[in-house]
């Protein structure tokens, strides 16, 4: 990329990037002006320096995951899609959310999750203090199930493994259930199993 043809956009892509495969602490002015084939100083002119930098990669975070949008027929399809989405944006930027969440603007990233959440809780019927509590039961699911994702991920080895725990030999009431606990839990599966089993319990029946 030439220097002319540089943008702040550029900048900004490039450096949020960086953050989301490394982590903030990586991002520095020289390695960022390296990846963008341009001198440090011109991207001191595009962004300022490397606070205003990353107070700029927070505003693009908190845009881009405004712009979570509703899809399917029903409000109980739109809500899991938005679901699916928030989970999904989240897992693939956790150095960048955590950012937002240091400069105290976690609530004002979700806002517009939230509303669509309203949005789709009272198109299914619900109104008051029911309607908010769908909205937040939903959200907490989302953050919790992600959270328990990035522990699983995290954690160190185990001795003995949850497969070898669950040997069909030793639950012969239930040998199909040792079976699968003995499987790798799929997490796409189980969060939008469990998505779906909340959302139906919160919205009325339709019609």
């Amino acid at each position: 990329m030439t220097r002319s043809a540089l943008t702040r956009s550029d900048v900004l892509a490039a450096a949020a990037s960086l953050v989301r495969q490394h982590g903030p602490a990586a991002l520095t002015m020289r390695k960022l002006a390296a990846e963008l084939g341009t001198a440090v100083t011109s991207i001191y002119w595009h962004v300022g320096n490397r606070e205003s930098l990353l107070d700029a990669l927070v505003e693009r975070t908190v845009t881009e995951m405004g712009a979570i949008r509703p899809a399917g027929r029903t409000p109980a399809e739109r809500i899991v899609s938005v679901a699916r989405m928030l989970r999904r944006e989240v897992r693939d930027r956790p150095h960048l959310i955590a950012m937002v969440h240091e400069r105290g603007l976690t609530e004002r990233m979700f806002l517009p999750a939230q509303q669509a959440l309203v949005h789709e809780v009272h198109a299914a019927g619900l109104r008051g203090s029911a309607a908010a509590d769908a909205v937040r039961a939903i959200q907490f699911q989302i953050v919790g199930f992600v959270l328990v994702e990035r522990n699983r991920e995290r954690s160190p080895a185990q001795s003995p493994a949850e497969g070898d725990l669950w040997d069909p030999a030793t639950a012969p009431e239930d040998p199909a259930l040792a079976r699968a606990l003995a499987r790798p839990a799929d997490p796409d599966r189980l969060f939008l199993l469990s998505v779906r089993a909340l959302v139906a319990s919160l919205l009325p029946p339709a019609g």
